[in-house]
């Protein structure tokens, strides 16, 4: 897709309104969060979910760079957080019905 050069004007505290067409492109409504990346050639504004997948593409790669699986993963996560919890607390977690 060609970038399409938009032109929007920097109002009262350096506040910008997104036009509706790229909003509704880019399923945006009022109150969710959009990313600000300052690169080399300017702003880039991305929707907070896409940025979170982009991490999360990026902590698969290392994960499966690295030989560990996400279940692998996830459990040291729980066995970090149990060593945490009994240095805090001196005692064993309980886990709570789900």
């Amino acid at each position: 897709m060609k970038a399409q050069r938009i032109l929007v004007r920097v109002e009262d505290m350096g506040q910008v309104t997104i036009p509706r067409e790229i909003t509704e492109r880019l399923g945006l409504a009022a109150g969710d969060l959009v990313a600000l990346v300052n690169t080399p050639e300017g702003v880039l504004i991305t929707p907070e979910a896409i940025a979170a997948l982009e991490d999360l593409d990026q902590i698969g790669d290392a994960l499966r760079a690295s030989g560990v699986t996400l279940e692998e993963w996830i459990e040291s996560g729980r066995e970090i957080r149990a060593a945490l919890y009994r240095e805090k607390y001196g005692s064993e977690p309980t886990t709570e019905p789900a």
